[in-house]
């Protein structure tokens, strides 16, 4: 089974933070209070259609084709995301 990784309390649905890592070899861990990447901190669905972007080398036209969706919609899609990441690098 492969587990998603949790981005938002379960309790409040605010963001994550990290505050341990470890190493898998050597038992090393380092602890603190480390905000998640900003990628990391958009829903699944999300994160696919950035990868979908990059794969497409960034032709909406192209994902359109891909996804059958409107070039208009997936323009309108990618507009949301960025006025979306712009609010997470103000936090």
């Amino acid at each position: 089974m492969k587990y998603k990784f949790p981005v938002h309390c379960p309790s409040c649905s605010k963001t994550l933070t990290v505050t341990e890592l470890s190493c898998g070899n050597c038992d090393t861990r380092i602890v603190g209070n480390y905000t998640l990447p900003i990628l990391m901190q958009l829903t699944a669905e999300d994160q696919e259609f950035i990868l979908q972007f990059f794969l497409s080398s960034g032709s909406l036209k192209e994902m359109s084709v891909q996804t059958g969706k409107s070039y208009p919609t997936v323009r309108n899609r990618l507009d949301d995301m960025i006025a979306h990441i712009k609010e997470l690098e103000q936090k």
